[in-house]
């Protein structure tokens, strides 16, 4: 039976409001104030304090900022790997190029959708059915997953950002996307033409290397095209000068990189506690990669407590942990602090705002996913030898948190980190061997995806 908000049922509501002094107290302060922050609790932020038992050497610098674009899974990775890569060549500072990853990305992600579309229309999926739709809507977003940064490093290198700089539509990738994305539906539907027709392979091949000849050429203009070879110069801590090149960007990698970090020792751990996902097993969400002939993502399922112990472990011999969460819950964005108990939403609203729902239901019924990624640089450890709060290296610029880097309480970790990504030494020997396992596939709308279709701020 429906309910109907009869007049009878509204005026008791708004009896009930006026006779309660708090409301409207609440209602003159948040008229002129941000909720959020009329909500923050100042006895968690004076206990925000940026010391850790446990550090990197040595922080990258300067903080980076990925702009108006959702390179925060690129930026993260790449600030993972400067970190090794600045104490081996001994620099100041040093920032990969991220616009260099980020061109590939479009180039691979645009010609693995238009191959998707192929493959869709000869399984006879409908043109407006959910799984066709879902690719139209997600053609060449700018999120991206680890192992997606593994395809790119590994196939087309590195450079310093010097080599490759920042372009408009790399720091603002809005209306870059618009025309790919436009284009990309336009070439849909003649595969799918071509494909009903029962056109060839080879025609069918012929057409999409056309095809992504112009959308080459788009990319290229918007965000320039990298140079075969490149040739660096820099200052090291000593001010002595050094010149690396003619070089390629997989060989800078596979020479200057690989050594300190490589990218194939990695392991990527998920935590994805929905009951009908069991731990100790492996997952993939359908169609969700950005290269044809690339790794796929595979997700090796763990308990979130793992998940935190290699975390621990990592950060104590020294490296830095590249990790993927659902940023936007429980943050107080200006103090940088994660933080359960950050927001006393019950002295304002009378309620819990952020729900009683546990991880596996956030999930389940839409109210949490992977959205941001960032970087693990430090932990504290109580005196019982667990980790009561983590130090994260963000890229968002250095107006936010502590000069850019946010504070985490191993209570949020718990509830709203999702996965990390830790080098096999310190991974359970059993857990590898779970990687092993043939990925049960997920539909490619699964939440544990969200990081590499979304991933916008």
């Amino acid at each position: 039976m429906e309910v109907e908000l009869n007049k009878s049922i509204i005026d008791g509501f708004r009896n009930k409001f006026y006779e309660d002094k708090t409301n409207i107290l609440a209602l003159n302060v948040c008229s002129r104030t941000d909720p959020f922050d009329v909500c923050l609790s100042r006895k968690e932020i004076e206990e925000t304090v940026h010391v850790f038992s446990h550090k990197v050497e040595c922080e990258g610098k300067p903080v980076t900022n990925q702009k108006n674009t959702g390179r925060c899974w690129l930026f993260s990775a790449l600030n993972a790997m400067r970190i090794p890569f600045i104490k081996s060549q001994n620099l100041e500072d040093f920032e990969f190029s991220q616009s260099y990853l980020f061109y590939w990305d479009k180039i691979e992600r645009a010609n693995y959708f238009l191959n998707a579309i192929v493959e869709t229309a000869r399984r006879k999926e409908p043109v407006d059915g959910r799984l066709v739709c879902f690719l139209f809507e997600n053609a060449v977003p700018d999120g991206g997953q680890w192992d997606m940064v593994h395809n790119l490093v590994v196939k087309h290198g590195l450079m310093p950002k010097k080599c490759f700089p920042e372009t408009y539509s790399s720091e603002t990738s809005l209306k870059m996307n618009r025309l790919l994305r436009s284009k990309l539906r336009e070439y849909a539907k003649v595969l799918r033409d071509m494909v009903e027709k029962d056109e060839s392979v080879e025609n069918i091949q012929k057409k999409i290397v056309a095809q992504m000849e112009v959308i080459y050429r788009i990319v290229g203009i918007c965000l320039g095209v990298p140079n075969q070879q490149f040739t660096w110069t820099y200052y090291d801590k000593n001010k002595q000068f050094h010149k690396i090149g003619p070089i390629t960007a997989v060989e800078f990698y596979e020479k200057y990189v690989k050594p300190v970090f490589n990218m194939d020792d990695k392991v990527c751990l998920v935590a994805d506690p929905r009951p009908f996902n069991e731990y100790g097993k492996t997952y993939a969400v359908e169609f969700l990669n950005n290269m044809v002939g690339g790794r796929p993502c595979i997700y090796n399922n763990q308990p979130i407590q793992l998940l935190l112990e290699v975390t621990g472990k990592s950060i104590k011999s020294g490296e830095a942990v590249w990790f993927g969460c659902d940023v936007s819950k429980r943050f107080a964005n200006k103090q940088g602090l994660l933080d359960l108990k950050v927001h006393d939403f019950p002295l304002v609203f009378g309620v819990d705002c952020h729900n009683d729902l546990c991880k596996a239901d956030r999930l389940i019924y839409g109210e949490s996913s992977v959205t941001h990624a960032m970087v693990f640089t430090a932990v504290d450890v109580d005196e019982e030898g667990k980790i009561a709060k983590l130090r994260v290296e963000n890229s968002w610029g250095d107006d936010k948190g502590e000069k850019g880097y946010l504070l985490m309480t191993s209570d949020w970790f718990m509830e709203y980190n999702f996965e990390v990504v830790v080098d096999k030494k310190h991974v359970p020997p059993e857990v590898l061997e779970t990687a092993k396992l043939e990925p049960i596939i997920l539909p490619a709308w699964d939440p544990i995806g969200t990081l590499a279709r979304e991933c916008q701020i």
